[in-house]
């Protein structure tokens, strides 16, 4: 029998995507969208952990650079979901649920009533332990990137940084309260995608049309009673993370290195 299948997500156009991928071959019984923390209460949480000069250069990174790799790169995206049958669709009205937080109350109980088996996580908060352990339920998450060497945000370009092309990939693995701590499903790399049009942004798309395969994959070996996973020890997770580059450090790189 098919185990009922839930998604926790942003609302916005990546989380759309997987929806669009997964509902061509299973049911996606309810999709809650987790509104997620104010701006200003993760700027705050940021600078504390990086420094307000770190978090600027963050900030103009995003304002100009990410504004101007998405203005040049609309083909190349067009290019790849084309070429991988991705596209965006709108969530359901009738299945979809907004919550503050899914870590709140709220939010636990509303897991609670839906009684998930297969709740798939993507671009939301870190869930807690609490919240995960509200449900009996397999989370899954897609990670853009591979762990545990590169967790965080924007792994592909991390890896690249870092001259470890073996390593520039996507990671399909169970959540757990780590941050991209959870023991992994199945990963795969994008290095042999990736052409002299990619860069930053174009990544992701790649990252994401490798990951769909891979998240269906895990569904059904759920659903088989078949899930094989391998493990994360605490020697192998080191507590190094990535973040998003500054505007100096992403320009530099681009022009002297030519890592777009």
């Amino acid at each position: 029998m098919d185990k009922k299948i839930i998604m926790i997500v942003g609302d916005w156009y990546y989380p759309k995507m997987v929806y669009q991928s997964l509902t061509t071959e299973f049911n996606i019984e309810n999709i809650i969208i987790d509104r997620g923390e104010s701006r200003s209460k993760f700027l705050k949480r940021r600078i504390k952990k990086l420094g307000v000069i770190h978090v600027i250069g963050q900030l103009l990174f995003r304002i100009i650079a990410v504004s101007y790799i998405n203005k040049t790169s609309k083909k190349r995206f067009q290019e790849i979901l084309h070429k991988n049958g991705i596209r965006e669709t709108s969530f359901e009205s009738e299945k979809t649920i907004e919550v503050t937080s899914i870590n709140s109350n709220e939010g636990r109980k509303l897991l609670k009533r839906l009684e998930p088996d297969i709740v798939v996580i993507v671009t939301t908060r870190i869930l807690s332990k609490k919240t995960l352990e509200s449900v009996n339920a397999k989370f899954i998450n897609i990670h853009s990137g591979i762990t545990p060497l590169y967790r965080g945000l924007h792994g592909a370009y991390w890896a690249l940084i870092n001259k470890d092309k073996e390593n520039c990939g996507v990671t399909v693995h169970l959540v757990d309260e780590g941050i991209d701590t959870g023991n992994i499903l199945y990963q795969d790399t994008i290095t042999n995608s990736i052409t002299p049009k990619d860069n930053f942004m174009t990544y992701t798309y790649l990252q994401l049309a490798k990951a769909l395969p891979l998240l269906k994959k895990s569904i059904r070996d759920i659903q088989s009673n078949n899930l094989k996973t391998i493990v994360n020890t605490k020697e192998q997770i080191n507590n190094k993370l990535y973040y998003h580059p500054t505007l100096w450090f992403y320009l530099y790189n681009r022009w002297f290195r030519g890592i777009k």
